[in-house]
């Protein structure tokens, strides 16, 4: 069973070079949102997230809405480990799997088949695993012999098709995505959905962050739109949609 309860969770980052006094005053007085601040030390502080409280359980499909800068890539890094809170209490049961940067970790200068390796490890597979694996990832790469060629040597959709093949490998409990992936030509991009699908389908919770409307309501059962790092709504698709988007 997996869970996530955020209990008035905010996200603070200082600025450690914003030291003058006539600077920080200036700073605060063009503050919108409540984004910026000042904490106990007066150091300068944007708040990125702000009294976040939600709690997902098994079966949420949980898409985030907001303009840019409102704060959705700071919660799935947050939820990712990648930060955490300044305030507040989260709780994470189960394991993650993050599909917000498929290409963190490779070497350009590594062959294809030791960045399945690279990639595999940051994802948090055991060199076994990994070498379980290595033929049906090298299979759905498409790669051929370029698999033992330098990533430099690859074209750019050659590239995404091993990062896509070695990244929807994992089977985490909780996915955290970045918008959809859509990776390769026509025929690639066909099997690459199917894996999408099935990935979705055997995950316990999902949250992916997006700014399609078609695929909140094909994806999600439920939304959260954020505002200036704050939960503006919290309901179902349909709702929070029309709100959103208007209509």
């Amino acid at each position: 069973m997996s869970l996530i309860e955020f209990n008035n969770v905010s996200v603070d980052f200082p600025i450690y070079n914003a030291n003058g006094r006539s600077l920080k005053k200036r700073l605060i007085q063009v503050a919108t949102g409540g984004q910026l601040g000042a904490d106990q030390q007066g150091r300068v502080i944007v708040r990125a997230l702000e009294g976040l409280t939600f709690t997902l359980r098994d079966g949420d499909r949980v898409g985030l809405l907001g303009h840019n800068g409102a704060g959705k890539s700071t919660l799935l890094r947050l939820l990712s480990s990648v930060y955490e809170p300044s305030s507040g209490t989260a709780r994470i049961d189960g394991e993650i799997g993050s599909l917000i940067d498929i290409s963190l970790g490779t070497d350009p200068e590594a062959t294809g088949r030791e960045n399945i390796y690279l990639r595999g490890a940051i994802l948090g597979m055991t060199k076994a695993q990994i070498t379980e694996k290595l033929d049906e990832i090298i299979e759905f790469s498409e790669l051929g012999d370029f698999v033992d060629m330098p990533i430099r040597t690859y074209s750019s959709g050659m590239h995404l098709r091993l990062a896509f093949a070695v990244s929807t490998t994992i089977k985490p409990e909780i996915l955290l995505m970045d918008e959809w992936l859509s990776v390769g030509d026509e025929g690639f991009k066909h099997k690459a959905e199917i894996r999408m699908n099935e990935l979705v389908k055997s995950t316990n919770i999902l949250v992916i962050a997006s700014h399609s409307r078609e695929l909140v309501m094909h994806t999600c059962n439920r939304v959260l739109w954020l505002e200036h790092g704050k939960i503006r709504m919290d309901g179902d698709p349909a709702s929070v949609t029309a709100a959103y988007f208007g209509g």
